[in-house]
């Protein structure tokens, strides 16, 4: 091992702290090299970890803590428990199963765990006020509780709005749960979770019970909860793209329009939604909540929903399988919105595929940056995208936030999954799937006017780049499995 002494000795001065430190850390260092060969997912990633461990093992074991080490086996014992693998048997039982579009989907339904369900009404949310006006009005139909949670709530004007609405449940005798990530609301503020506590809503971070650095629960930061889920008496579920804060509602004087899509869905697929929020307060609290079923389970229209949660816990790669099997059922048309496009070798390999067998590959991007690494990065894989018939689409009404994907008049997607590695592979995500006409018809009408206020990225444009940009979205590209 090398590089290690330099580092730990400006560090601690006194020798024989130094000696036991640095042996220690090479013992650490050791037990991830064993974790990763043994948890190792891709060669490639491994290799740079081992590598990094054998020769600089100081500080790799201390970004490895954040970035690298998975421990998930817990919440995958958690989904075993909580009866998963039971639930398209209970389904069944209780005539809320569709039987036929499960069966035409046997992959997704396989990912998920869980079947089609019918009997739903489904509704498409188009931006902030529509998708918030909606929110709080389901919050005040409420009657026996209250599941949400957010990946980022801010403290401002529609974050108090959102907390008087919960509060004012909670009040009326409504069970009310909240639960957040530690990373995307890192800035949010203890007066603000204070207020909901005392007022009865129960409030809870994701990795509340999983501290940085504990032994058996070391950090996962890295691993984030990017969920939004907002479940009503298990009758009612909300899920999109769409977070708590200002910004979302247009009012941001940087980013100005915020595009963004949210769905409604009532009837039993709200059930599968609250399933995956009762697992991740479990994980994160230790409480098990009973389920809020009604009775009877009434249907609330006829389009089928599959919900599909997805994250770091599955034993394959869930998320990235679900993908790849609608882009390869394509035939006609296949159409992606992400704010972060990012795609892995293998989601660019079915991307090329799909346009080499004459599909309409579309992929709409936003023009203009919110994270500016990832924008770079997008760059350069737009423009390798464009070399092989897949056409790229910058959006300039705004910025664009939306989580969606259609293939042809069979499916269509909406959620919380980005195109990149982190949500394949590293966040906890959740998407519905719809095969109902309407919802079909919707979300194609949507779409289509979210192209038609979009720019086609050409060939000619590519050229126009200059080297320095080319090289910086290139530098990018080679942080694509962490971006």
């Amino acid at each position: 091992m090398f590089g290690s002494d330099g580092w730990l000795s400006q560090l601690i001065p006194d020798r024989s702290i130094f000696t036991v430190v640095l042996w220690l850390n090479y013992v650490v260092a050791a037990g991830f090299a064993v974790s990763e060969v043994l948890r190792s997912r891709t060669s490639q990633g491994s290799i740079g970890w081992l590598l990094s461990l054998l020769l600089l093992p100081f500080p790799t074991t201390l970004l490895y803590l954040i970035f690298g080490l998975k421990l998930f086996d817990d919440y995958a014992a958690l989904q075993t428990h909580s009866g998963r693998e039971l639930r398209r048997t209970r389904a069944g039982k209780v005539s809320i199963l569709d039987q036929p579009t499960s069966a035409e989907w046997p992959v997704l339904t396989n990912v998920s765990q869980l079947p089609f369900l019918a009997g739903n009404d489904a509704e498409l949310l188009i931006d902030g006020q529509a998708t918030f006006k909606s929110i709080f009005e389901g919050i005040s139909r409420a009657k026996s509780s209250v599941l949400v949670q957010f990946y980022i709530i801010h403290d401002d004007e529609l974050g108090w709005e959102f907390a008087d609405r919960l509060i004012e449940r909670a009040q009326a005798g409504v069970a009310v749960y909240l639960l957040y990530d530690d990373v995307g609301c890192f800035w949010l503020s203890p007066r603000y979770k204070r207020r909901l506590r005392d007022a009865g809503v129960k409030v809870a971070g994701f990795n509340q019970r999983h501290r940085i650095l504990r032994f058996l629960g070391p950090t996962r930061l890295n691993y984030r909860n990017h969920r939004k889920i907002l479940v009503i008496d298990g009758k009612e579920a909300w899920t999109g793209g769409l977070n708590v804060g200002n910004e979302y509602m247009g009012l941001s004087p940087v980013f100005g329009r915020w595009r963004d899509t949210h769905v409604r869905v009532a009837g039993p697929a709200a059930l599968a939604a609250a399933l995956t929020f009762r697992e991740d307060w479990q994980w994160a609290t230790g409480e098990v909540l009973e389920p809020d079923v009604p009775s009877p389970i009434a249907a609330a229209g006829e389009q089928p929903v599959l919900v599909m949660p997805t994250g770091p816990a599955d034993m394959l790669e869930d998320c990235a399988i679900a993908f790849s099997e609608v882009i390869a059922r394509a035939e006609r048309r296949l159409w992606i919105v992400s704010p972060y496009f990012v795609p892995d070798v293998d989601m660019q390999t079915s991307l090329y595929a799909a346009a080499m067998r004459g599909v309409d590959v579309r992929v709409l991007v936003p023009r203009k940056p919110d994270h500016r690494l990832v924008w770079l990065a997008s760059i350069a894989h737009a423009n390798r995208m464009i070399k092989h018939g897949v056409k790229i689409y910058r959006y300039t009404r705004g910025f664009l936030h939306e989580k969606v994907i259609l293939v042809d008049d069979k499916i269509a997607g909406v959620g919380t999954v980005n195109f990149d590695n982190r949500s394949f592979r590293i966040n906890f995500e959740i998407t519905l799937w719809f095969t109902h006409e309407k919802m079909i018809r919707a979300v194609n009408e949507m779409l289509e006017q979210d192209f038609s206020g979009s720019v086609l990225l050409t060939t000619q444009e590519r050229a126009k780049q200059s080297p320095a940009m080319r090289f910086l979205s290139e530098a990018a590209r080679l942080l694509s499995p962490v971006l």
